[in-house]
C-alpha cells in the first residue's frame, strides 16, 4: 500500500520509515523545506538508534521517500497518517490540536479518491470526529474513513517497540477501514503480534490512561523513596520485591528525579484537563503531576545539602540533561529544572551529555559543556549523576575522586553502591531513596 506520513518529527519519522520496513511505499511530507532537504540528503534530524541504518536502506530500496508537496504525494494513496505535534497548549493544560485541525483541512482539499485517515498523533478524546468534520469542510466530496492509531514507542528503543510491540491498537468504525489497517499492519499480524480493534474514542483514551498510568508508577516509587529515606529503608530491595509480583510487575519502579520526556508530562496535564472539562476529575493523575514536580524539587534540596547549603561558587558536573540515555530529547527533563536553579544559585555547573548538547546549549545556558565525564568533573566539588546512560554506568570511580576537588557524589538514578563509592575514595555519596 502507498502510505503518506504527515509530519517528521519523531512519531512520524519513526513510523514511516518503519512501514517502509515492512515493504509499504512511503512518502514523508513535512512544511519545513529545510527538514526535508536534510532528510532527502540522508540526514536523520533526531536521535534514535539504528533509524539512520533503516532509513538509509529503504530510500536506497525505493520504498521511503521525502517531499513538502502533500497534493502529489497523496495520488494513489490509500492511507494517510497525521503525525504532527499536540503540544500542551499554553495557560490552560490542553493538548494543541492546531497542527492536527490544519493537516486534515489540507488532506481534504488534497484527497481525490479513497483513503483512510489515520491519526497517530496523541490526541483528546474526540478528536478524530473533530478530524473527520475538518476533512468534510474542507472537501465534502471527499471519500475517506477515519482511523485512530495510538503510538506507543519508547525514544532510544522506538525501532524494536515498532517492529515488535506489545500490541497495535485501531480504532475503526468500518469494515472498509478496518481491512485497510489490517493489510498495513499485516506482517505483525502474521508474526502473531496482537492487534485491538476498538472504537475510535476507546483507542483515544488508552494512550492517554497507558502514559498517565506508568507515570503513576514512577511517581508512586519516587514517594516511597522519600519515605525509605526517613526510615532506613532502601528502595532498590523495595522496588524489588515489589515488582516480583506479577500483578505489579517491575517495570517503571526505579526510583529518581521524576518522570520528564514528550509524553508523560503533556498526556497526564491533557487528561486532567479532559476529566475537569467532563466533571470527571483525575484526582490521581492531578496529583501525579504535582508530586513529580516536587520530586524536582526535593533533588535540589539533595544537592544544596551535600554542598553545605552553600552553592554559590561550587564547581558542581552534571552528568546527563537528557530526560532519559539513548535520545538527544531534552522536553521536560529534570535537567532543565535542576541545572537552571544550580546557575541562578551562583554554581558552576559543567555538563557531559552523550547526544544532549544539540538542544541542550539553547535550553542550558550559563553552563560548561565538556567531552567526558573525567573532564567534567576536574576540579569540581560535587558530581550529580542525572541521566542514566551506558557510558555513565562504569565509570573509573577512584579515577573521578581524585580528579575532584571534594569527591562528592549525588547518584539520582542509584546506578553505583553506596560502600564501592566511598571505597573509590569519595567521602560522601547520596542515592536516592537509600
Amino acid at each position: 500500500m502507498k502510505i503518506v506520513m504527515v509530519g517528521t518529527g519523531y512519531v512520524g519519522l519513526v513510523s514511516g520509515v518503519c512501514f517502509s520496513d515492512f515493504g509499504h511505499e512511503v512518502v514523508c511530507v513535512d512544511k519545513d523545506p529545510a527538514k526535508i532537504e536534510r532528510l532527502n540528503r540522508g540526514e536523520v534530524p533526531i536521535y534514535e538508534p539504528g533509524l539512520d541504518a533503516l532509513m538509509a536502506k529503504n530510500v536506497a530500496a525505493g520504498r521511503l521517500s521525502f517531499t513538502t508537496d502533500l497534493d502529489t504525494a497523496l495520488e494513489g494513496a490509500g492511507a494517510v497518517f497525521i503525525a504532527v505535534g499536540t503540544p500542551t497548549r499554553r495557560g490552560d493544560g490542553h493538548a494543541d490540536l492546531t497542527y492536527v485541525m490544519a493537516a486534515a483541512a489540507e488532506i481534504g482539499r488534497a484527497l481525490t479518491g479513497y483513503a483512510v485517515v489515520v491519526t497517530k498523533s496523541t490526541v483528546p478524546v474526540g478528536t478524530n470526529r473533530k478530524v473527520a468534520e475538518a476533512i468534510r469542510a474542507a472537501n465534502p466530496a471527499a471519500d475517506f474513513d477515519v482511523a485512530s492509531n495510538p503510538e506507543f514507542l519508547r525514544e532510544g528503543a522506538a525501532i524494536d517497540d515498532f517492529m515488535r510491540p506489545d500490541r497495535v491498537v485501531v480504532g475503526v468504525e468500518s469494515e472498509r477501514a478496518k481491512k485497510a489497517m489490517a493489510e498495513i499492519y499485516r506482517p505483525l499480524f502474521l508474526r502473531e503480534f496482537p492487534v485491538v480493534y476498538t472504537g475510535l474514542e476507546s483507542a483515544e483514551m488508552i494512550k492517554y490512561a497507558a502514559n498517565a498510568f506508568l507515570a503513576t508508577k514512577i511517581t508512586f516509587i519516587n514517594e516511597i523513596a522519600a519515605l525509605c529515606e526517613r526510615v532506613g529503608a532502601d528502595i532498590k530491595a523495595v522496588s524489588r520485591g515489589i515488582g516480583m509480583d506479577g500483578r505489579i510487575g517491575n517495570k517503571f519502579l526505579h526510583a529518581g528525579p521524576g518522570y520528564g520526556g514528550s509524553c508523560f508530562p503533556k498526556d497526564t496535564k491533557a487528561l486532567a484537563r479532559i476529566g475537569q472539562d467532563h466533571a470527571v476529575p483525575m484526582q490521581i493523575v492531578e496529583t501525579v503531576i504535582k508530586v513529580n514536580d516536587e520530586v524536582k524539587r526535593r533533588m535540589i534540596a539533595r544537592i544544596e545539602d551535600l554542598c553545605e547549603g552553600v552553592l554559590r561558587d561550587r564547581t558542581i558536573a552534571i552528568l546527563g540533561v537528557t530526560f532519559k540515555p539513548n535520545t538527544d530529547d531534552m522536553r521536560d527533563a529534570p535537567s532543565l529544572t535542576i541545572v537552571p536553579f544550580l546557575v541562578g544559585a551562583g554554581a558552576k555547573v559543567r555538563v557531559c551529555d552523550p547526544q544532549g548538547r544539540h538542544e541542550g546549549e539553547a535550553l542550558l545556558p550559563g553552563v560548561k559543556w565538556t567531552e567526558n565525564p573525567y573532564q567534567a568533573v576536574n576540579g569540581a566539588d560535587l558530581v550529580v549523576l542525572l541521566t542514566e546512560w551506558n557510558e555513565f554506568r562504569a565509570l573509573d570511580l577512584a579515577k573521578l575522586a581524585r580528579k575532584m576537588a571534594t569527591p562528592r557524589m549525588a547518584d539520582l538514578r542509584n546506578i553505583y553502591d553506596r560502600d564501592e563509592v566511598l571505597a573509590a575514595g569519595f567521602t560522601h555519596y547520596l542515592g536516592v531513596g537509600r
